[in-house]
């Protein structure tokens, strides 16, 4: 599990930004230790564990590209039609016999080319007489060519250590020969829930409970990264058995997360627990929403708490969870996906905390319309099924106008 000092960090009351909080977490949390060989078909979504050279050139031989006829470029006339005689066939998979000058032969899409060939020409743009092919002049040298080694080198860095495997690594992976790669492994991740208001989906509601929707989606948010998520259920709301389940979940993780309990009323306990049973990193973020989160060290393992209100944890996951899970698998930092689109509303906010807004997106034709939904509590998680992202407002900006310029975050490729 990931041990890291209690005092490690200097808590502090202030507002953190989210790029401090981040520079915070690639200074300070050292990823997992430990590393294991694993099979093609089950590489997606794991961390690469060292550099991987190519072992061989990419293509290994020298290919034609296309479905033509190969031939020497110095039999091709300068400025007329060369008729060559047909010498044999080439397809995909067979070793190629030398070709004769001044003839051409068939070939096939990555077929092997013959020696003494070097340029092919294409089967539309040629002409079939009895036993001969008519070329047009005009072709360049290489002509619908692959030489070996052009896509890449023999020694050259196919993939850098800490590359999360997606589908083009693996199947560069696959291209180089190799049945599977050294990855790290995968972090371990405790989930829980804080509150007496909470129940199980399934189970009796009380009098005064909601369903606990946020330890689910916090489940869904880390089934898109290099971990292993556990579920550890719902704690009540009781600082010492707080503090006693962090200490003991500590043990068996790399990190802790949760939602709730980190806000100042008298019933959240969550920052006092974690204050409590080892120390507190930070309080408070300077986003909306999204503001009580808090991180800390129990045991040596990390513990994230985010807001109880479904928008600002799934706000705050983005920029604190999310970078903190990759840090721990030693995967290369990935920025969420933004993009600019066109307001298509009127805000007003104060300056010094980023906010972030649900927004639908509409294709204009030229910059797409971001139209906010004019009901924003962080608590409407219906609002967050009906939107494409959230707009992103820098802290010093104070208002927005129909027509200004925003940055979207879009839910695609961050979720």
């Amino acid at each position: 599990m990931a041990q890291l000092k209690d005092d490690c960090f200097a808590a502090g009351e202030a507002l953190l930004s989210v790029e401090a909080a981040a520079a915070l977490i690639a200074a300070r949390v050292p990823p997992v230790t430990g590393e294991a060989f694993c099979p093609l078909a089950q590489l997606r979504g794991r961390v690469l564990a060292r550099d991987l050279h190519a072992p061989q050139p990419l293509p290994p031989f020298f290919n034609s590209a296309v479905d033509g006829y190969a031939f020497r470029h110095a039999d091709l006339a300068a400025g007329a039609e060369t008729r060559l005689p047909l010498s044999g066939r080439q397809p995909a998979g067979q070793a190629a016999a030398p070709l004769a000058a001044g003839h051409a032969r068939r070939i096939m899409t990555g077929a092997a080319m013959p020696d003494g060939a070097d340029t092919v020409m294409m089967q539309e743009d040629a002409r079939l007489a009895p036993g001969a092919v008519l070329l047009p002049p005009g072709l360049a040298v290489g002509a619908n060519c692959r030489p070996a080694g052009e896509d890449l080198a023999q020694g050259a860095l196919a993939l850098p250590a800490g590359r999360l495997l997606d589908p083009p690594a693996i199947a560069l992976a696959a291209a180089l020969g190799l049945p599977g790669l050294a990855v790290r492994r995968r972090v371990r991740v405790g989930v829980f829930s804080t509150g007496d208001e909470l129940a199980a989906p399934g189970t009796p509601l009380g009098a005064a409970q909601t369903y606990d929707a946020n330890r689910f989606a916090l489940l869904a948010l880390l089934a898109s990264l290099p971990v292993e998520a556990v579920d550890l259920g719902l704690l009540p709301d009781r600082a010492g058995a707080t503090a006693a389940a962090l200490r003991e979940a500590a043990a068996g993780h790399d990190l802790l997360l949760s939602s709730g309990g980190v806000s100042q009323g008298e019933e959240d306990h969550l920052r006092g627990a974690i204050a409590a049973a080892g120390s507190l990193v930070f309080w408070q973020l300077a986003v909306k929403p999204g503001k009580p989160a808090a991180m800390g060290v129990v045991a040596g393992t990390p513990v994230l708490g985010l807001p109880g209100n479904p928008v600002a944890a799934f706000v705050t996951f983005l920029h604190l969870a999310r970078p903190l899970v990759l840090r721990l698998a030693g995967a290369t930092p990935r920025p969420l996906p933004r993009f600019v689109a066109e307001a298509g509303f009127a805000h007003r906010k104060k300056p010094g905390r980023r906010e972030y807004l649900r927004v639908r997106l509409v294709q204009t034709g030229g910059l797409p319309r971001a139209e906010k939904f004019l009901r924003e509590g962080a608590g409407l998680l219906s609002t967050l099924v009906e939107s494409d992202a959230f707009a992103e407002l820098p802290e010093a900006l104070t208002e927005v106008a129909p027509g200004d310029r925003v940055t979207v975050l879009p839910f695609a490729g961050a979720f």
